[in-house]
């Protein structure tokens, strides 16, 4: 005992640094292993090297963001079948539905989402908090089965405690309730809502908490999905989370707005998929078929053919983003995006940029106002790469708008609660649907136009007056935008 103090207080800075080079040579080994990218991999590996103790620390933390894929895999696969049929081939003919460009990107979206395009749907739009929250509190108050509810934000403030007392008042009458909020998420208001949830009896659980042991949640990893599924038959999602801040009449003039979905038809069968194995993975409860889905809906017309596009760290990784890549490039005339945090790879870049060189008109709406300032920042930074290309860049007027909403040719559009940054794009559960519908189009086309008219196009020039300080500043935080 007394040699081995001996050589620890003797020789502790040579075992130290032998120590060290053991868990970084490690932590550099994994990440060259595993990352697919090669910029993340040399990032990471730089990162690792230079501070071999303080770097694999980091890097455990923040970058390993698939720690458990083939767990959460083997989850979501468990039976899958029972609740939306999978590996179908799609017989639904885009071409009379949206246009003959299409039919290649059905084709995509069936190798991608694992999910068949159904035909027979029913799709509204709705604007806002205003539109959004009384539509829901009135279907969870018509609920006679089940009410499926999944959001990333759920706050405890006017608005939530709405949406709280209808799950609770259907809860009473002995509708089946389960509610899933991400531990992220839930921290945005304090105390958060599920304290208020389990008070009230209602089954509800926190999204990936407690990974590896440690009393925080997973940060990498979060559910961005905002689901709502009434009896299996209507349901509800989007870009929207419970948020009193989109209501005018709590937050007056400084309502922000966001985009929502309330969806009637066959694709309810894939929202409730999504939410029934997210639920399993976190609580172990398998829900029954007969509760909670249906076989039969009365859609109103006009019935368009959708489907859910599931992306996430497992095996759906990049889903969305091999989507979008597929849809710019059977664009013929106009493409248009509006996102509150617009930070495309390099591959979605050039993607972007080869359809607006081609001739394509494109328009990217972002906010004038973000909510999240260094998003904005790094957005900046990037987005004379687009203008270079043709592109128009418009910055919104007005409050925050949190949509994620995209068109192209006036038939096709892709809505969802992903955003075009890297968080979204590799790191965040996703949920999204492609709509082939040339009236849905229409309707978001006109919104996303109305935006443009309210809105101040970035030029090259206005990106070079920003003065130099502020120009490296963005770029300095554009560096870290996979992480923001």
């Amino acid at each position: 005992m007394e040699s081995l103090q001996y050589l620890v207080s003797e020789y502790w800075p040579h075992l130290a640094f032998v120590l060290s080079l053991a868990i970084g040579g490690t932590a550099a080994t994994h990440a060259a292993m595993t990352k697919n990218d090669v910029r993340a991999a040399i990032g990471w590996v730089g990162v690792i090297m230079m501070s071999p103790l303080l770097g694999p620390m980091i890097y455990l933390v923040a970058g390993i963001n698939r720690i458990r894929q083939d767990h959460i895999s083997e989850q979501r696969n468990k039976s899958l079948k029972d609740y939306a049929p999978t590996h179908e081939a799609s017989d639904v003919d885009v071409a009379v539905a949206a246009a003959p460009q299409f039919a290649s990107l059905r084709v995509l979206g069936d190798r991608i989402s694992r999910f068949p395009l159904r035909d027979g749907n029913h799709i509204r739009m709705l604007l806002g908090g205003d539109e959004t929250y009384p539509a829901m509190i009135e279907a969870i108050d018509k609920a006679k089965r089940s009410i499926a509810l999944q959001s990333y934000i759920f706050d405890n403030d006017s608005e939530g405690r709405k949406i709280v007392d209808a799950l609770s008042r259907a809860h009473e009458r002995g509708v089946q309730v389960r509610v899933l909020i991400d531990a992220v998420g839930s921290k945005y208001s304090r105390p958060p809502v599920i304290r208020l949830l389990r008070k009230r009896g209602i089954p509800c659980a926190l999204f990936m908490t407690n990974p590896l042991g440690l009393r925080m949640p997973y940060a990498n990893l979060r559910s961005h999905r905002k689901i709502l599924v009434i009896d299996g038959c209507t349901a509800f999602t989007g870009g929207m989370n419970i948020r009193e801040g989109f209501v005018t009449a709590v937050a007056g003039a400084a309502t922000a707005a966001d985009t929502h979905f309330m969806v009637i038809g066959p694709v309810v069968l894939q929202l409730i998929s999504v939410f029934a194995h997210d639920w399993e993975f976190t609580t172990k409860e398998t829900l029954p078929y007969d509760i909670w889905c249906c076989d039969t809906w009365e859609a109103p017309m006009p019935h368009v053919p959708a489907r859910c596009v599931r992306s996430g760290p497992d095996r759906f990784i990049v889903g969305t983003h091999n989507m979008l890549l597929g849809a710019f490039a059977v664009a013929q005339k106009h493409i248009r995006i509006q996102s509150p945090y617009f930070l495309p790879d390099q591959s979605l870049l050039g993607a972007i940029n080869t359809a607006a060189r081609r001739g394509i008109t494109v328009d990217i709406v972002i906010p004038g106002s973000n909510n999240l300032r260094l998003v904005s920042y790094a957005m900046t930074a990037q987005l004379d790469q687009v203008i270079r290309s043709g592109c128009r860049v418009w910055l919104a007027g007005g409050n925050f708008n949190h949509s994620k909403l995209i068109t192209i040719d006036g038939a096709w559009s892709y809505v969802g609660s992903s955003n075009l940054d890297p968080r979204s794009l590799r790191l965040n559960f996703e949920l999204d649907m492609e709509v082939y519908s040339r009236d849905l189009a229409g309707q978001i086309e006109a919104l996303i136009d109305a935006e443009i008219e309210q809105s101040e196009m970035v030029t090259l020039e206005s990106l070079a007056s920003i003065p130099f300080r502020k120009r490296l500043r963005n770029r300095i935080i554009w560096l870290a935008s996979p992480y923001l």
